[in-house]
């Protein structure tokens, strides 16, 4: 289990699930984690404990997704905190829903800002810290090319934008052995999307397994991207929807 021995990697938005599990999954297969979080520094200080206690070193950044310059000094802060970058795993995301005509002005600049002005940011002040080998994995969803019902469609255009960012930036850091690739939840139990919410049932319904998937799936495909195995993987977007968009 030692896959990542000796990397450095860095998960926005991880005090909580999928990105905490991220981190746990990371540093379970060898990597030193730092992870960044808005306002939950108890929940951060948890996962770092996690992380330590596979033996890692852990650390956690303070940082608004939402804040441009933030975004920014969170990379190279973890850059220095870890001695340097080998993964960048853009988890932070936010969803607000609601029919495009109602949505405010506010609630729209702060998916684009978080959802792909912070990845493209984050992926930038990464790119020349990264070494050769290195890897961008972002966290897109099975909606970015499906939008199942409405009132989803400034989020699933949000996650669409990650398709050619990523496509797009494979090519251009390609040369470096760098690979840039996506992870599409479907269903997800966590804060965001309770298995026991709302729209649980009508989620379950549109899944070929029937049922939500855990944190811990998306993590382990985040830990292959990041692994020498996926080195000839690059571009694409990993569906982990529990057949979703079969």
């Amino acid at each position: 289990m030692s896959e990542l021995a000796g990397k450095r990697a860095l998960v926005t938005g991880a005090s909580r699930g999928i990105g905490a599990a991220i981190a746990v999954a990371l540093a379970e297969k060898g990597a030193d984690v730092a992870i960044t979080y808005e306002r939950s520094a108890d929940k951060a200080a948890e996962v770092v404990r996690a992380i330590e206690a596979k033996g890692r070193r852990g650390f956690a950044i303070q940082a608004d997704s939402a804040d441009a310059a933030a975004v920014k000094r969170s990379v190279q802060d973890a850059a220095d905190k870890l001695g340097g970058l080998d993964i960048l795993v853009n988890n932070a995301g936010i969803a607000r829903g609601g029919p495009v005509a109602e949505m405010s002005l506010a609630d729209i600049d702060a998916i684009l800002d978080v959802n792909v002005r912070s990845v493209v940011l984050a992926s930038q002040a990464a790119i020349p810290l990264l070494p050769q080998g290195g890897r961008i994995i972002s966290i897109g969803s099975c909606l970015a090319e499906r939008v199942a019902s409405p009132g989803i469609t400034v989020y699933s255009m949000s996650k669409s934008a990650l398709l050619s960012f990523t496509r797009g930036l494979a090519r251009e850091v390609g040369s470096r052995g760098i690979t840039v690739n996506l992870v599409h939840p479907g269903p997800t139990d966590t804060d965001m999307n309770p298995a026991q919410g709302e729209q649980a049932d009508s989620q379950r319904a549109q899944s070929a397994l029937g049922h939500y998937g855990q944190p811990e799936d998306i993590a382990a495909a985040v830990a292959f991207l990041a692994s020498p195995a996926a080195r000839q993987i690059t571009g694409t977007g990993l569906l982990v929807d529990g057949g979703v968009n079969a």
